[in-house]
């Protein structure tokens, strides 16, 4: 696929896509969304999380999960549809936040004991995804986890190759983080990556 002959979706198109539909990729309901949603949880290790960062949490599928893992779950996205569908899953966790931040943009804490992105790194552009990386490494508590889970196959609409998504970002990242537990099959890859000590 030529990445000069695609364009990219933009926030705009995904505020349209969440308004019209809500879980336009059926992320609720889908049996592979539900299995990659397990392995995300379990890239977290066994112990609760203090402080959690989820990054494009779209419409709160994940972070009813995430928010049953974490004393405190800050949960990001940029679309204002999806931020009020976050909100709406989230009701009922006290201790879990949805933020309408578009990305690379001052995140909500400072120190986060995790953090989560999923499905959203192949969105941005190169320099985007570059500040998003540093920005990370800046609240990523030593020691902590950096669980990724992007799509494995390529999407007309993404600004990025989803090949090597994980690797560049966490090159961008030069903080000295290792790769730990992965899971993977045909669709898409979850990668769990620990921060040094």
């Amino acid at each position: 696929m030529n990445m000069k002959t695609r364009r990219a979706i933009d926030l705009a198109g995904f505020e349209a896509k969440f308004r019209a539909l809500g879980d336009p990729w059926q992320t609720f309901t889908a049996r592979d969304e539900a299995i990659k949603r397990e392995r995300i949880v379990r890239a977290l290790g066994n112990r609760p999380v203090a402080r959690l960062l989820e990054l494009g949490s779209g419409n709160g599928s994940n972070s009813q999960r995430l928010a049953a893992r974490a004393l405190r779950l800050d949960a990001c996205d940029g679309s204002a549809s999806a931020t009020a569908l976050t909100r709406q899953a989230l009701a009922g966790h006290r201790h879990a936040y949805a933020w309408q931040i578009a990305l690379p943009a001052a995140l909500p804490g400072d120190r986060y004991d995790a953090v989560v992105i999923a499905e959203l790194l192949y969105y941005l552009s190169p320099r985007n995804m570059h500040r998003l990386a540093r920005d990370v490494a800046a609240v990523l508590t030593p020691s902590g986890t950096l669980v990724l889970a992007h799509h494995q196959i390529e999407f007309h609409d993404s600004a990025q190759r989803a090949a090597g998504i994980h690797a560049r970002f966490v090159a961008a990242m030069d903080y000295g983080i290792v790769r730990g537990r992965r899971w993977q099959n045909r669709r898409w890859q979850v990668e769990a990556w620990n921060a040094p000590r």
